[in-house]
């Protein structure tokens, strides 16, 4: 297991033990004490299986057979454990696509792309959801049909949830200062933690500085540490840096220039994270505006949705 996972294995607010095979497998403690372990399939089951159920009762109609979505870096195996889980809820996959795959569908089919014009198109796909981060450029013949998508390498360690880690990290680390006692050993505290670091975010979206207080975290000791708006711009900065070379070599690893793109759109992200990546694409691409025809937060479900009805 890499060091990477190691260290976000320690912030989650829940265990990772190893089951048989040498697969994860994750432990729920409940109020009574008591334990149980659950495979990477049967909890992606229970999500889908919520999702079903949620379709089901707008639909008022059972839900049978689904063109499900996932992250670009997934691989084969996780993409097998995806059609494992849905299995388990009864559904019958149809496909299994990517996410930006499935939101250059969306747009491709908007209007505001102008397909139809007598050249070929290039659109640069930026997709930041909240676990993973991808750029992709996608290239369109004039009769507004996919000639090929050309993937670069994104980073499934930077991504919305960057911000949360910034803030967990920095209290962890103050509280050991001070106390000399590691909160990622307790689930409870951690868990704790992570619920005010993101209440103590979305404060930080209004106000200039914010406290995240917390009544005996662990062994009966208080936690109370102020967070300022300009710890969370550092974070921001170090973000839109990371992510700025993630678009400079997709370019160069596909020998292009900003100037050969047509379009570029956004997937995925909060609010708060779209409003500063527009910023910096809108800077780097020359003033060129960011297409917002279709809602990011719909486009990968609506590309699934569309490819299903076909």
């Amino acid at each position: 297991m890499g060091s990477r996972v190691q260290k976000d294995i320690e912030l989650w607010p829940f265990k990772i033990t190893e089951g048989s095979e040498e697969k994860p497998m994750f432990v729920v403690e409940r109020k009574s004490g008591l334990k149980r372990e659950f495979s990477c399939e049967e909890v992606y089951s229970m999500i889908l299986k919520n999702i079903k159920e949620a379709a089901e009762a707008y639909l008022g109609t059972m839900v049978t057979h689904a063109v499900i979505t996932v992250p670009q870096h997934f691989s084969d195996t996780q993409q097998q454990i995806t059609k494992d889980a849905s299995k388990l809820v009864g559904l019958n996959v149809m496909r299994v696509i990517t996410e930006p795959r499935s939101a250059q569908v969306s747009y491709v089919l908007d209007k505001s792309l102008d397909l139809y014009s007598p050249i070929d198109k290039t659109v640069f796909v930026f997709d930041m959801s909240g676990k993973t981060f991808t750029v992709s450029l996608l290239r369109i013949n004039k009769a507004g049909t996919i000639n090929s998508v050309e993937n670069a390498a994104g980073d499934t360690h930077l991504s919305g949830e960057d911000f949360d880690k910034f803030m967990v990290n920095h209290c962890v680390q103050e509280f050991k200062k001070k106390e000399n006692k590691d909160v990622t050993e307790n689930e409870k505290a951690r868990i704790r933690l992570n619920v005010a670091c993101e209440e103590a975010k979305r404060d930080l979206s209004s106000t200039t500085q914010t406290s995240i207080e917390i009544d005996s975290l662990i062994d009966e000791i208080d936690f109370s540490i102020k967070f300022s708006k300009e710890n969370f711009e550092e974070l921001k900065v170090r973000f839109l840096n990371e992510c700025i070379e993630h678009v400079k070599n997709c370019l160069k690893d596909h020998k292009m220039h900003k100037t050969d793109v047509d379009d570029v759109v956004i997937v995925g992200g909060s609010k708060q994270n779209i409003s500063m990546v527009q910023q910096m694409l809108m800077k780097f691409f020359d003033g060129k505006p960011i297409l917002k025809s279709v809602n990011v937060d719909e486009a990968v479900a609506h590309g699934a949705a569309l490819l299903a009805a076909r």
